[in-house]
């Protein structure tokens, strides 16, 4: 049961490390009051009734496009190890290699017989010395 909440905890936490710094765009294109297309991936699709000639641009445009721009985190935390010394080296692997060996699973194996069945007695020893239970 220990094994499956930590399991459970780390993917959690994997995913939010992975959501918080994830960014993404939401392109919406309207005709109208109408949603007409929305893209995750790159501009929407327009509906087609856009104005081209400049006669009717001076005309009101009926359609118009919404982007949202959703930032993820962009200053993670790293620290670098500049200072790792000679002795602190020497005592992380004393360290790994003392509680390496303390951390190994037994290696001793149950065998069970599937169809295992005792020994035949060659002599009946309550006939043998007539001793029998009243």
């Amino acid at each position: 049961m220990k094994k499956i909440i930590i399991k459970i905890t780390s993917i959690v936490l994997a995913l939010l490390v992975l959501f918080s710094t994830l960014s993404f765009t939401v392109a919406k294109h309207y005709c109208g009051d109408f949603l007409v297309d929305v893209s995750f991936t790159g501009e929407a699709e327009a509906c087609g009734m856009e104005m081209s000639n400049v006669s009717e641009a001076k005309m009101k445009s009926c359609c118009k496009d919404e982007v949202h721009k959703v930032e993820g985190q962009d200053e993670l935390q790293f620290q670098k190890i500049d200072n790792f010394s000679f002795e602190k080296q020497q005592f992380l692997a004393a360290y790994f290699l003392s509680f390496k060996k303390l951390l190994v699973k037994n290696a001793s194996k149950n065998i069970f017989y599937k169809d295992f069945s005792p020994p035949d007695i060659p002599t009946d020893y309550q006939v043998l010395y007539q001793v029998f239970l009243i």
